[in-house]
């Protein structure tokens, strides 16, 4: 079984983080979810979430997946952080998969891990980072290598069904997908 970290920080975009964790979960996936500080996180709709733990216990454990939701501020948040930095490189130097959805792909380029990949990302967030080496796509979902990336809220349940293929398969997929009635 697949383990996943989800960091939360406030301002984190709702509808990202619930739809990650809930279709991640869906396919029998452990998903941890940690918050950047002790107690809930109150999301950039006002939407509280109660993190399983705080990111400073979460960070000493083994992932096969560490997935940014986006969001404003959240992602200036997790960008901040420089154990969110440290994780991903971990992560990514490993050969372990990591994502960002909306604007938090920014944490990825700014920790180095769009450097000559494909990527995608909330429009204009990516624009202005200097990232000449980056292609970016405008694609829904972008998957290159071991790094996924994704535009925002109206791409999240593609996103989290593009990350549970990534890491069991497309059987896994179609029985967490064809549920949910998306015809």
């Amino acid at each position: 079984m697949a383990r996943i970290l989800i960091p939360l920080a406030n301002g984190c975009e709702e509808l990202e983080a619930v739809t990650l964790i809930d279709l991640l979960r869906r396919a029998d996936f452990e998903v941890v979810t940690a918050g950047l500080e002790p107690g809930p996180v109150t999301g950039a709709h006002g939407i509280v979430l109660v993190p399983d733990t705080e990111l400073e216990q979460a960070r000493h454990e083994s992932y096969d997946l560490m997935v940014l939701p986006g969001g404003l501020p959240g992602s200036d948040h997790l960008n901040d952080d420089p154990r969110i930095h440290t994780l991903l490189r971990k992560l990514h130097d490993e050969g372990r998969y990591v994502g960002a959805i909306c604007a938090a792909p920014k944490v990825l380029a700014k920790a180095g891990l769009l450097a000559d990949r494909r990527a995608t990302a909330y429009p204009t967030v990516l624009e202005g980072m200097g990232l000449a080496d980056t292609r970016l796509t405008g694609q829904p979902v972008e998957v290159d290598g071991n790094v996924a990336t994704s535009r925002g809220p109206g791409t999240a349940m593609e996103f989290a069904l593009a990350l549970i293929e990534l890491l069991a398969g497309a059987d896994k997929r179609k029985q967490v997908e064809d549920p949910l009635c998306r015809c």
